[in-house]
């Protein structure tokens, strides 16, 4: 169990990793947002470049973000008895969902996703916009994605196993968002 924890940690430390990138991906889109919006108004000038390049790091925020949300247990959940129940239970929960739902659909769209990338980077599909970017770079944050909450996907079963078997404690503590 220690090698697969270690295992647990090396996933963990990438998606940390990638998370802070996202992060500072947030300030890079807002930055570009803003100059785009000096530019076209104080110069009268614009490139859907720049909305496009939006839209990519938006893509790498929401898609590759998901991994480190994951691992924070800040994602969304479906909450009809998980606030109700033990802690063991929640661990339960958390196992099967990951088994059977998060795991196998991630992999499922990483394998799909793969030829909708090599596809775009063989043709070297750019935009059909004016001034717009290549497409497979996007497209590649798609398969990465997917690849990495599969990875962290396994990160947490692991986690999760450790727990019931007593290895590790781990917290279980959901925090339902306010509406």
């Amino acid at each position: 169990m220690s090698v697969l924890l270690a295992v647990s940690r090396l996933i963990d430390s990438i998606s940390e990793f990638i998370g802070k990138l996202s992060e500072y991906m947030v300030l890079f889109c807002c930055l570009i947002s803003a100059g785009n919006a000096v530019v076209r108004y104080a110069f009268n000038y614009s490139s859907n470049g720049w909305l496009e390049i939006q839209w990519y790091l938006f893509a790498f925020v929401v898609v590759l973000g998901a991994s480190h949300a994951l691992r924070n247990n800040e994602h969304v959940r479906v909450d009809l008895i998980y606030g109700a129940v033990s802690d063991r239970a929640k661990i339960w929960i958390d196992i099967v969902g990951l088994i059977l739902f998060l795991i196998p659909v991630c992999i499922f769209l990483t394998w799909v996703s793969w030829p909708f990338f090599a596809l775009s980077y063989r043709q070297g599909e750019i935009s059909g916009n004016a001034g717009g970017l290549i497409r497979w770079p996007v497209k590649l944050v798609l398969v990465a994605g997917f690849a990495l909450l599969s990875l962290q996907g396994v990160s947490e079963l692991i986690k999760r196993i450790a727990a019931v078997t007593g290895h590790i404690s781990i917290d279980t503590k959901y925090e339902k968002p306010l509406q």
